[in-house]
């Protein structure tokens, strides 16, 4: 599971930059926290997998009820630590974000440039990921009896693999993806790559009644969870990403003027950053935590389950304008999980998939313990070996794309 996971091709430690015209930033607050975040949303992913492997045998041995191992971890506040589809949508605002930028401060921006890099950035990652993924399925044997029958484990990760399915999953087009489970939200990072004009200038369109697209954009998730229309519960949350990459220069100002203000009643610029931060975690999780009220499936769940994409973008809001949130998101351990995110979020499915099937998922505890720094050792070598010298020829693509559409059009003029 934006990218993210990869975010976009931009330094997103560059100073703010106007969204609508490109002019000098006023102020010299920066977007590094950013990485922070991303980082942290990948690793939650993580142990959202980890709490997937877990729930058979917790819900076996301890039952649902309030007070089990189950409930605590599920429907309280912790399940900020394992709330991974709701990170997913922090990686989704993230890009809609940071994909937009480059793009909203360049008058010179080549969209074919733009997009010959952005494929070689999402699929090369991909595919390396999926050779990772189909070498451990060829290495260990999986034996569907090693785990709890119709768990996530059990639906969800290929236990053999032809050419032809491997084929159509490194394409990117498939609803759902066996080798590695995680890539079904790359799939709309494509989809967004490609709309991001049109994107953008809707956002363009609506910057001043920013309020009412936002709560636009969270009715049609909610419709689009309700009717299960994929494109209408994903895709509005790269808008909000875009919209907040075209209002950056307001939520700038807005920033330095809390700062400025804050010199003089630090304790209130304080309290209202617990409670963006506080709030954002709350509407995060509100599904969550009402889902032994509400259930599953209803009207109540859907709505509150949509609030997590509101969550979302206070959570990165929360990453650009909060002091004490940026400043940790900014320290050098949150820095290097960033750097490692898209990474750890491509090799990690597969990992726990292989040690689940390996060891049986009534052992879920030795799978978390074994996991966590085997995927990160595996991540930062993924990200050296891979990822960086993606990077590298992404760029080189979108630069050299883009003289030659040039070099075409001076000709043709």
């Amino acid at each position: 599971m934006v990218t993210l996971h990869a975010a976009g091709e931009m330094q997103v430690g560059a100073p703010f930059q106007d969204g609508a015209h490109g002019e000098a930033p006023s102020a010299s607050i920066r977007l590094t926290a950013l990485d922070g975040l991303r980082g942290v949303a990948a690793m939650v992913v993580v142990l959202h997998h980890l709490y997937l492997v877990a729930v058979p045998l917790l819900k076996a041995t301890g039952g649902t009820s309030p007070g089990s191992a189950y409930w605590w971890i599920s429907n309280t506040p912790l399940k900020a630590l394992s709330a991974g589809s709701e990170a997913v949508m922090v990686f989704f605002v993230l890009s809609g974000l940071v994909v937009a930028l480059p793009a909203l401060g360049n008058k010179g921006f080549s969209w074919s440039g733009f997009l010959s890099g952005r494929f070689v950035r999402l699929y090369l990652p991909v595919w390396a990921s999926l050779a990772i993924g189909t070498m451990l399925i060829w290495l260990s044997p999986r034996d569907h009896s090693a785990v709890t029958h119709g768990s996530w484990v059990d639906n969800t990760n290929a236990t053999s693999i032809a050419v032809d399915t491997l084929l159509q999953q490194a394409s990117l087009t498939m609803h759902s993806f066996n080798v590695n489970n995680a890539l079904w939200s790359l799939r709309w990072e494509i989809i967004f790559s490609v709309l991001l004009p049109l994107f953008i200038a809707l956002a363009v369109a609506v910057r001043r009644h920013w309020l009412i697209a936002l709560v636009a954009a969270f009715t049609l998730c909610v419709v689009g969870d309700f009717t299960t229309a994929d494109a209408l519960l994903y895709l509005p949350v790269f808008f909000i990403g875009t919209l907040m990459a075209v209002r950056l220069d307001a939520i700038k100002k807005w920033a330095v003027h809390r700062q400025l203000r804050g010199r003089q009643r630090l304790w209130r610029q304080r309290m209202s950053g617990i409670v963006l931060v506080g709030g954002s975690l709350l509407l995060i999780t509100a599904n969550w935590l009402a889902k032994p009220m509400t259930g599953s499936g209803t009207v109540a769940g859907i709505v509150l389950g949509g609030l997590a994409v509101l969550g979302a973008a206070g959570l990165v809001l929360s990453a650009i304008v909060v002091p004490f949130v940026r400043g940790a998101l900014e320290s050098r351990g949150f820095q290097w999980l960033g750097r490692v995110s898209f990474s750890l979020y491509l090799v990690h499915v597969p990992i726990i998939a292989t040690l689940t099937f390996l060891l049986g998922d009534g052992n879920w505890l030795l799978i978390a313990a074994l996991t966590v720094p085997i995927a990160l050792l595996t991540a930062w070598g993924f990200h050296w070996l891979i990822e960086r010298p993606s990077h590298r020829l992404a760029r080189r693509t979108t630069e050299g794309v883009a003289r030659r559409i040039e070099r075409f059009r001076t000709r043709q003029a």
